[in-house]
């Protein structure tokens, strides 16, 4: 079974990763340095990227997690999941639910998923989430499908559903401080972090912030 305190603590800074914004950077060595600076939990969301790709990106960053014990996470693909041994999978509202995903991963395994109004929040934790990923918060450039939440609609999920959650999309130094008053367990951090040339000072200012 997955222990909901380690994981609320595990949620706190929440790298999801995107290679495009690195612009040529190496993505390993990006990677490397917020999980030196301390963030807490990383997901491999590569949207522009084939299986063969994933897989090796997947267990490369199985080793550095391993190295920094940070909780691993992939996006949607159970499959590589499995493969390179990630501590869990987060998925989308279009991929399969919570309750197949666990089916195929086991017990001990996170399962995340995004939610964006009431509802969907329910369906996650009765379908079995660990957590739900809530946003987006704010516009965001790195998902320019992704609608926004109200801070009401925030108010109401999170008064309705106890799980632990993370709040997505859009955040920045300068607006996380709106989102404080919610306690959510964490915060995941696309652009705030990678967009950065310093991005092991970049998480140590977040560290400090949140």
């Amino acid at each position: 079974m997955v222990h909901i305190e380690k994981l609320r603590k595990n949620l706190k800074l929440y790298l999801v990763t995107d290679s495009d914004i690195l612009k040529g950077r190496d993505f390993y060595k990006c990677i490397e340095e917020a999980m030196k600076a301390g963030v807490t939990m990383v997901q491999l969301r590569e949207k522009n990227t084939d299986g063969k790709e994933f897989l090796e990106k997947a267990l490369k960053l199985r080793e550095l997690t391993r190295k920094y014990n940070v909780t691993f996470i992939i996006n949607d693909r159970v499959d590589i999941a499995l493969l390179s041994d990630a501590d869990g999978v987060h998925v989308g509202q279009s991929d399969i639910d919570a309750d197949s995903v666990r089916k195929l991963i086991g017990k001990d395994k996170i399962i995340g998923v995004s939610a964006r109004s009431v509802a969907e929040a329910q369906k996650a934790k009765a379908d079995g989430a660990d957590y739900i990923g809530i946003g987006a918060m704010f516009s965001t450039s790195t998902k320019l499908d992704a609608k926004e939440v109200s801070f009401d609609t925030l108010r109401e999920m999170t008064s309705q559903v106890d799980i632990p959650f993370v709040l997505i999309g859009g955040i920045t130094l300068d607006n996380v401080s709106q989102l404080k008053i919610f306690n959510p367990d964490g915060y995941a951090i696309v652009s705030g972090i990678l967009k950065y040339d310093n991005i092991y000072d970049r998480v140590s200012q977040w560290l400090k912030k949140i």
